[in-house]
């Protein structure tokens, strides 16, 4: 184990790099072929149920952009920052491992299934191939998670934008950038290229304009808002995002942020290549046991909580079964933007663990650590004393200590790299606000993404009491299930209930990813996939029984000790919710199995039953 202490992180770049390519020409294409045998003659919802509005066509490249904004949130960068605390080595083999054979696979199927299923939502889903009462307690389950979700990612973008009107400042002027990019790309045939290149130039100019417009006195008041007028103002641009037309607002705007995350990792990527960084934090620490500052339980199987969305995301599910879907033009699109997406967020969340271990471990646990607990940690672990963190914290101008969350660590473990690259070491404190407005882009293009889908649950829900909501072009029920679940996620970001509830976004996270692979496996067990449903069943089934380990970790030598009932209460609703869907899906498994009779779908392709679409 001492031979994997010390390492140069160039190492674990050209590791990702080669294993994701790989995975991608070999394993991608094998997915697409054998297991979903997609066919790019069938026509798609995009196509089918054009509307101009949820369902539009749109060109594989911006719609890889607004994909991958949506699902790269807060996960891929503060996941595998906090489990830098286990060691490197724990987080780095899961996000290669997990985001292949698990991510990759999950967002594939789950995006296949929605498609053939008219863009629906994975509850519509698990209602048709399972059952009715399944898919409702799904709907229930994945409208709870999804509320939880979405504000807990408010409170992370929050928390990086608060006291940084630069980075608001940037978040702001993408979206006049994104409206001005749809009307081209809308009415303009074959503007896509050119729409991004004045995009790109725009977004480039306003973050250096925006450095030092913050100089002046005027404008850093006006962009210096507090917590809860931001609250207010994520909510407003969530409710817009939903209901204005996909193409005039969410998309280019995620496409465009697209630009910026890629930008940056690129940036980092060059920056680890110049500096060749050693890896400071070993390989496994004694926290791997448990009882660790960051994350209290041990390392298995809480790695597979926290890193989420960099390996495996149950996020994932919510966005491939609500905007993607309605925007794919021909089947075979669905390796690219699934698969591939997922590939390019394993290797965000590699950068962002080697950017928060090669920090010293002292520094890194010094900012993790809250200060009132600093002493005692210091007391008992002498030798995780601060290195560099004064230094640090002179030449950014902030107090780093004790700034818990993953996301100040990453944006120090960035700075730090950037300012041993050649010319750039006079500009830390440029870095550091660079990378806390990065943060703050990543996590909102899923907020919005995540807003509309919620509408659709909504819409779809209350469509089958009141028929009305079920037609997507109601205006009417579009706002007024917009209004509910942005209230619904708004309110507690406002009050700052959703605070004490946080640690559980992680469980039902896991939770959904896992239901997402095993009601998706439903379906190709019906199609008659035979031995090669095994992969999607078997990452379905391992994330389930990981997840319900872990919940029940959580809640026994977590909350209950601690007092917290209602943390308590949640996540073992949560799971049992899961637990019934799981059971309800299992005995449709066995069914589905034992049945000898096949028959021929509209398409000529032989199944063992016809389910409606």
């Amino acid at each position: 184990m001492d031979a994997l202490n010390g390492i140069n992180a160039l190492t674990l770049v050209f590791a990702a790099i080669l294993i994701f390519a790989i995975a991608y020409r070999f394993y991608g294409l094998f997915l697409a072929n054998k297991l979903l045998r997609l066919n790019g003659s069938r026509q798609t919802p995009a196509v089918e149920f054009a509307d101009g509005h949820d369902y539009v066509k749109t060109d594989k490249k911006v719609l890889f952009g607004h994909h991958f904004a949506a699902i790269a949130a807060a996960g891929p960068l503060v996941g595998p920052v906090l489990a830098a605390q286990f060691g490197y080595l724990p987080g780095a083999m899961w996000i290669l491992i997990g985001c292949v054979l698990g991510g990759g696979v999950h967002d594939m199927v789950v995006l296949f299934a929605s498609v053939r299923h008219k863009g629906e939502s994975l509850a519509t889903i698990a209602s048709k191939e399972v059952s009715k009462p399944i898919g409702a307690i799904a709907g229930i389950a994945v409208l709870f998670i999804l509320i939880l979700t979405l504000a807990g990612l408010s409170l992370a973008c929050i928390s990086a934008m608060h006291e940084a009107p630069w980075s608001l400042f940037t978040i702001v002027l993408t979206m006049p950038i994104a409206i001005f990019m749809g009307l081209m790309m809308r009415y303009r045939e074959g503007s896509v290229t050119l729409a991004s290149i004045i995009g790109g130039i725009l977004l480039i100019a306003g973050i250096i304009a925006g450095h030092h417009l913050m100089q002046l006195p005027t404008f850093h008041a006006l962009f210096n808002w507090d917590v809860k007028t931001i609250s207010i103002g994520i909510a407003v641009y969530g409710f817009f995002a939903s209901v204005l037309p996909i193409w005039l607002l969410l998309v280019p705007r995620d496409y465009l942020s697209t630009y910026l995350k890629i930008g940056t990792i690129i940036m980092l990527t060059v920056g680890i290549f110049f500096v060749a960084p050693t890896i400071q934090m070993p390989a496994l620490t004694s926290f791997i046991h448990g009882g660790g500052p960051v994350i209290s339980g041990p390392v298995l199987p809480f790695i597979f909580i926290v890193i989420a969305c960099g390996a495996i995301s149950g996020f994932h599910a919510i966005i491939a079964t609500g905007t993607t879907p309605k925007m794919i033009g021909n089947e075979r699109e669905i390796l690219f933007v699934g698969y591939g997406a997922m590939l390019v967020e394993g290797f965000v969340a590699l950068m962002a663990l080697i950017a928060a271990c090669t920090l010293m471990p002292g520094d890194y646990f010094a900012i993790n650590t809250p200060v009132a607990d600093y002493a005692q940690f210091l007391a008992q672990h002498p030798h995780l004393s601060a290195v560099d963190l004064p230094h640090f914290i002179d030449r950014i101008g902030v107090d780093l200590h004790g700034r818990t969350g993953g996301a100040v660590s990453l944006a120090v473990g960035m700075a730090h790299i950037f300012d041993k690259v050649p010319f750039m070491n006079d500009i830390m404190a440029y870095w550091y606000n660079f990378a806390i407005m990065f943060e703050a882009v990543f996590i909102l293009t899923a907020i919005d993404a995540g807003t509309r889908v919620g509408r659709f649950f909504l819409q779809e829900m209350l469509g089958t009491v009141f028929p009305k909501f079920s037609d997507k072009n109601w205006k009417p029920g579009v706002w007024i299930c917009s209004a509910l679940f942005t209230f619904s996620w708004g309110y507690l970001v406002y009050t700052g209930n959703v605070s004490s509830i946080w640690p559980l976004f992680g469980i039902s996270n896991q939770l959904l990813a896992a239901c997402g692979l095993i009601v998706c496996t439903t379906m190709l067990i019906r199609m008659n996939r035979r031995k090669y449903v095994l992969f999607a069943a078997v990452p379905g089934v391992f994330m389930a029984v990981i997840t319900f380990w872990a919940g029940y970790l959580q809640v026994v030598q977590g909350y209950v000790p601690k007092g917290q009932y209602l943390l308590a209460g949640l996540a073992v609703a949560a799971m049992s919710l899961m637990a019934i869907v799981f059971i309800g899906t299992f005995k449709k498994w066995i069914h589905l199995a034992q049945r000898k009779e096949q028959v021929k779908d509209r398409y000529g392709e032989v199944v063992k039953e016809i389910v409606e679409r």
